[in-house]
This record gives C-alpha cells, structure tokens and sequence, in this order.
C-alpha cells in the first residue's frame, strides 16, 4: 500500500504513521516552574541526538484550544525553557502503571510525580527532582527548543534539547560494569495504544570495527587505529 500522510488516505481503520516508527523510547521528564510545582510527564518521541558531549530530546505537542485562540504548550516544555533544567528518567516495565498515571490531563498545578505515588530524589546539578524509583536519570541543561508547524494548534510540537550534565544510575541495574538492560526493562512505545519492553539482547559486531571495542571506546591495545562509528 501507499498513501500520502498530507491526505491521510491510507483507508485503514487508524492512521499507521506511528506504528511504522518503533519501537521509540518514553523519555520520563521531570521539571520544576519558577514556583517550585514539580511537573512529570511521560513523552513517546524522545532520545539521544548525541553523545560527546551527550544530549537527549523530548517532543510534545499541544492541547486542543478554541479557534483564534493562542496555542498552549505541554507544561514540560514551558518550564525546561523557563528554568533553562530539566531530567530525562528512564521509564521501565515495573513502573508502566506510574507512567500511565503521571499521563493524566491535569491542570499545571497538579504534581504528577506525587499524584503517582513515586518519590522524588535530589539532583546534583539542577532544581527539578529526579525519580528515585527510575533506574537511570540523566539532569539536563536546556540547549534549545525546534518548533514543527502543524495543521492544528494541538499537531504544533515543540521539540526540546538538552545537554546531559550529570548521570544517575542504579547500582542494581549494572552488571559487570555495564547497564544491564534485561534487568532494567526499558519500557518503550509501539503504535496505537501497545507498548513493549526490552528483555532480549543480542550482540552483534560491524564488520568495520573488527571486534576492536565498542562505540565510543578506542581500540584496544594492538588493534591498529581507532575505530569509526557507523552512522
């Protein structure tokens, strides 16, 4: 089949964009406003963008709002771009439940984070919390926000990136000095109203690295160069 997203002619019972593009990682955003009201908020289209130095994005769209009037941003991207911090905590299998609450339509005001039972724990670095029971938590300094046009006020998502200054990880979820995925659980989104989670991992080596080390790591001793990265 073929169809043209503009024209939303695929004549299947629900648009399959989403579905095609998985599975995507949720990126658990925490962030604080200038009056200290916590906000947690879980966002389907987040990842890395880079690692040296590292940073991570998150992309929300807006609410539905009256014709003529002014677009509303989702609360995480007002406060990452009024405070210049926010956190990207792992969300994983064992704490879906939390991140479905945390999900919830709920006025500004409202902290998500209590509102799901979950405990907030200190960063190093920035003001918004992490949360304790995450396994990962990285505190980001804002860098920048990428407005997409959309067709409606609510399709408008902003895009936020931010640098990585500082990494939390459970001393539980690293196994021989590496993070231990299987244990973790990441929790990620399919299309539709499906999820899934990480419990399989296998390696396999580019043929260009030659078995000299992984990415980001130098070769090792005896191995010639450096190995490149694939794209």
């Amino acid at each position: 089949m073929f169809y043209e997203p503009l024209k939303n002619d695929h004549g299947l019972p629900f648009n399959p964009f989403k579905a095609c593009v998985v599975p995507r990682p949720i990126g658990w955003i925490t962030t604080q406003s200038h009056d200290g009201i916590v906000n947690l908020s879980p966002f389907s289209i987040s990842n890395q963008v880079a690692y040296d130095p590292p940073f991570v994005f998150f992309s929300g769209s807006g609410f539905d709002v009256p014709e003529g009037a002014e677009p509303r941003r989702k609360d995480s991207t007002v406060n990452a771009e009024n405070t210049g911090e926010f956190v990207w905590n792992m969300a994983t299998y064992d704490l879906r439940e939390q991140v479905n609450i945390s999900s919830s339509p709920v006025p500004p005001e409202v902290d998500e984070l209590a509102l799901a039972g979950l405990t907030p724990a200190p960063c190093r670095f920035v003001k918004p919390p992490r949360v304790a029971e995450s396994p990962v938590s990285m505190e980001c300094r804002y860098h920048c926000t990428v407005t997409l046009p959309g067709r409606v006020a609510k399709s408008v998502h902003h895009l936020v990136i931010g640098q990585v200054i500082g990494i939390h990880i459970a001393d539980w979820a690293l196994t021989g000095g590496r993070v231990d995925w299987k244990k973790i659980k990441p929790l990620a989104r399919l299309g539709y109203l499906d999820y899934t989670y990480v419990n399989h991992v296998f390696e396999m080596t580019p043929p260009m690295r030659d078995g000299r080390g992984m990415i980001g790591e130098p070769a090792r001793a005896g191995g010639g160069k450096k190995a490149t990265a694939p794209a």
